[in-house]
């Protein structure tokens, strides 16, 4: 099966499925987990670590990376894959979560989203053609378009469909100038479509249809992982999912936890991306097999195990749990270069269990086993 972006299921077991992605920096296989560099780096680790770690693609930010280091200095690279020496495939987020993440210190209107740089306070203007136009400068593998990320609630304010609809069709309307944008350019590469609607699945469905008709090579379910209760999150996706042609890659934005991705693989989803995993690393929050440990707590200073008895990472093989929470405790900054090798290694290494286990037809066996391992707490 494949379709214009040359993405091809070669295997399913339920709606779970592998695939292969055929990108112009490479082919990733899927399902996939992205690590994210929003500034052009992977924070707490190195080029080279991604890569024996098994990271197939990347996620840069479009808005971070205009306001610094800026467009002039891309463009003297040639492109980001050549600024960040990444010659692998990435994929660049058009900067709608950044502008949702600064709702109270932006201006969003028709034409586009007027705000203050949290960097030096310059007022910048994005626009759905100006997002797309950076994204080409960056030479993004996948590019993103510009939407309006719909929270779940303001304040103690849930959002009404009313206002979820209003947000949807703005993001409609904007996804099509995303795409005439994405054709004068003359882009060589793909731009995915994002499924806005807030938690109401008229709505969201009426955002897959508006998007099938403009006609993008994959398609994101944006709009989860911003505050909702987890039930929501299953029920919405449980829904959405279906609703995209099997034909094309469908990635999952923003989320989440190995158990949310196990979950939403169940459901056909083939892509994620999160910072939870580094963010969670350099605050000394790691993820084994066997639930998660806070390495700063006292009970690991003089724990002599390894960190994960079932992880073949640099960190595992090397070093204790006492020496990490040692080294979390003095503040050393390889204490974050080693949690985050870690946590990548775990979320990179599920990834390939989860495409074997579609491949040999078990991904439910597997899944049983890992979440119960998971929710063992070591």
């Amino acid at each position: 099966m494949i379709n214009n972006l040359n993405f091809e299921i070669i295997s399913k077991d339920g709606i779970a499925r592998n695939g292969l992605l055929h990108l112009n920096h490479g082919t990733i296989k899927t399902p996939a987990f992205m690590p994210v560099g929003t500034g052009g780096c992977v924070k707490a680790i190195l080029k080279r670590d991604l890569e024996e770690n098994g990271a197939q693609i990347i996620l840069g930010n479009t808005l971070h990376l205009w306001m610094r280091p800026g467009m002039d200095i891309i463009q003297s690279h040639k492109g980001l894959h050549n600024f960040i020496q990444w010659q692998k495939p990435i994929l660049t987020d058009s900067g709608g979560f950044q502008v949702f993440s600064l709702k109270e210190l932006c201006k969003i209107t028709e034409e586009g989203v007027k705000f203050a740089s949290p960097i030096n306070g310059s007022k910048l203007f994005l626009t759905p053609e100006k997002s797309i136009q950076i994204q080409s400068i960056l030479n993004s593998d996948i590019v993103m378009i510009f939407d309006e990320c719909t929270p779940y609630q303001i304040g103690s304010h849930i959002i009404t469909m009313e206002e979820a609809c209003d947000s949807m069709k703005l993001s409609l309307r904007w996804s099509k100038r995303s795409m005439d944008e994405f054709k004068r350019q003359e882009n060589k590469n793909f731009i995915f479509g994002i499924v806005q609607g807030g938690f109401y699945e008229n709505l969201r469905e009426e955002s897959i249809n508006g998007l099938l008709d403009i006609g993008f090579n994959g398609y994101a379910i944006g709009g989860l992982s911003v505050g909702e209760p987890k039930e929501y999150l299953h029920q919405i996706l449980e829904f959405i999912s279906p609703k995209i042609p099997d034909n094309f890659p469908k990635y999952l934005m923003g989320v989440g936890t190995p158990e949310d991705i196990v979950n939403a693989v169940y459901n056909g989803v083939d892509m994620f991306d999160c910072v939870m995993p580094t963010r969670n690393a350099r605050n000394g929050w790691l993820f084994t097999r066997y639930g998660n440990i806070k390495i700063k707590n006292s009970k690991y200073k003089n724990d002599l195990n390894n960190l994960d008895p079932t992880c073949d990472c640099y960190t595992c093989i090397n070093f204790t749990r006492s020496y990490l929470h040692h080294l979390q405790i003095t503040k050393e900054i390889n204490a974050s270069m080693l949690n985050t090798i870690h946590n990548l290694h775990f979320y990179l290494n599920m990834m390939n269990e989860i495409r074997e286990s579609i491949h040999e037809r078990k991904f439910d066996i597997w899944k049983k086993n890992f979440l119960e391992d998971r929710s063992s707490n070591i």
